[in-house]
């Protein structure tokens, strides 16, 4: 995460009078101006497998590739599949499953896949590049959060750890199965529930887990992100396999980047590097004024998001930009 923050900062940023969204702030997906009524959202995706199954594989990156675009209050329309691949070790059998994984999710998602392009590769790596419609009017980025805004969770934390569980052989293939329900869950259901109520900011929770989307959304908005950590829905175990030292990389790299901009109290350390774990196809982080945090809970019931719950606020500006409290 941190090498990836010192290298965007160090690109020359878009200056077309068009871009209404770039990578100043980190946010899920890039924005562009076609009139005054459409924009277009674009954002890419890609990356090696986390379970077995082809298919499943191809279902769990497309779902995580659309999901950028749900962040921002779009509807995406069109994919291009981005594959690299050992074809001269793997049969091509393998790759028509993880593609029709894709398609699948594709299809549910209303998106046409147009086309795509591959890499001989030394490890199988799949995703897309989506293309999305928004209002230039009704964009929403990780940079409007407000203090006295409630923060909404709407997928529940735990596929870095549990992905990882399976890996090495501790939880079976039926134990894994609700971390990949969740994971091919689209995002489509939070998105409309979004528009239907002022939300001020959001974004989707991946690689930088947890604390690390909230850490851009706080320093996008300049405010305090209060988190309580006993509010966070986890998926079945995630909290004894962490106890196991059974996470991601990625958690380290989350807390070496927050550093003292982190402030935790009386939080157990396990359920930390939970927090900070690397999530795939993760659920929406939103934030919304208190007085529509009620409409909000029930668009997202109306849309069968059970999973969604209020796990903290946002403070003003302080000396830490995340605080969390059990």
């Amino acid at each position: 995460m941190e090498l990836t923050t010192q290298v965007v900062r160090q690109l020359q940023p878009a200056t077309h009078p068009n871009v209404l969204v770039g990578t100043d702030h980190f946010d899920d997906a890039g924005v562009f101006r076609i009139n005054e009524t459409q924009a277009i959202v674009q954002t890419v995706d890609f990356f090696p497998p986390l379970v077995d199954d082809p298919f499943i594989f191809g279902q769990i990156a497309a779902a995580n590739s659309l999901s950028d675009v749900y962040a921002m209050g779009g509807t995406p329309i069109t994919a291009l599949n981005i594959v690299g691949y050992p074809d001269k070790e793997l049969p091509g059998e393998i790759l028509v499953e993880i593609l029709n994984g894709g398609s699948e999710r594709a299809r549910a998602a209303g998106v046409a896949i147009i086309g795509g392009h591959s890499v001989r590769d030394g490890e199988i790596k799949y995703g897309m590049a989506v293309t999305g419609l928004i209002d230039p009017n009704r964009i929403i980025t990780n940079g409007g959060a407000k203090p006295g805004d409630k923060l909404v969770l709407t997928k529940p934390i735990g596929s870095g750890v549990l992905t990882s569980a399976a890996k090495v052989g501790k939880i079976s293939a039926g134990e894994l199965q609700q971390a990949i329900d969740v994971m091919i869950e689209l995002n489509r259901g939070g998105a409309d529930a979004m528009l239907t109520v002022d939300v001020h900011a959001a974004t989707d929770v991946t690689g930088f887990g947890l604390l690390g989307h909230a850490f851009e959304m706080a320093t996008a908005s300049e405010v305090t992100i209060e988190i309580n950590a006993s509010s966070v829905p986890l998926l079945d175990r995630t909290l004894e396999f962490a106890k196991q030292n059974v996470v991601t990389r990625a958690y380290k790299g989350t807390l070496a980047h927050l550093g003292d901009q982190l402030d935790i109290n009386n939080v157990d350390e396990h359920l930390v590097n939970v927090l900070a774990d690397a999530q795939t196809s993760g659920g929406l982080l939103i934030a919304v004024s208190a007085s529509d945090v009620d409409a909000l809970m029930a668009a997202l019931k109306t849309a069968k998001i059970s999973s969604a719950t209020v796990i903290g606020e946002v403070g003003g500006a302080g000396s830490s930009a995340i605080v969390l409290r059990q």
